[in-house]
């Protein structure tokens, strides 16, 4: 069985933000040299999430706003606070509903 682990580092801009790693996943798939198989991309980060939907337009301005209006607003907490005192309660629970990793189909070496 052939593998591969291929780490991707991210410095964001904002408190919260989605970023399309698509072409970084499907070159590591091509590098693999894997023709079919399974590609697990997972976040090495508990409060960060990985999804596969749709690049539509307005479709990641929704699901920002479904996270922060539904899932979990961003409000000083007593617990989940960090060493600078920036909670990070709603990103905990914004990562267990989104999920922290997804597994993608390779067929003829591409993603399927």
């Amino acid at each position: 069985m052939k593998s591969r682990t291929h780490y991707l580092w991210f410095n964001t801009k904002q408190r919260q933000e989605i970023i399309d790693i698509t072409e970084e996943v499907a070159q590591q798939v091509g590098e693999s040299r894997v023709a079919e198989g399974l590609v697990l991309v997972s976040a090495m980060h508990i409060t960060a999430s990985v999804f596969v939907n749709d690049h539509e337009s307005g479709l990641w301005a929704d699901i920002l706003k479904w996270l922060e209006t539904t899932v979990a607003p961003w409000t000083p907490n007593a617990t989940g606070t960090t060493k600078r005192g920036k909670t990070t309660r709603a990103a905990h629970l914004r990562s267990l509903t989104i999920g922290h990793e997804v597994i993608v189909p390779i067929t003829g070496g591409k993603l399927d």
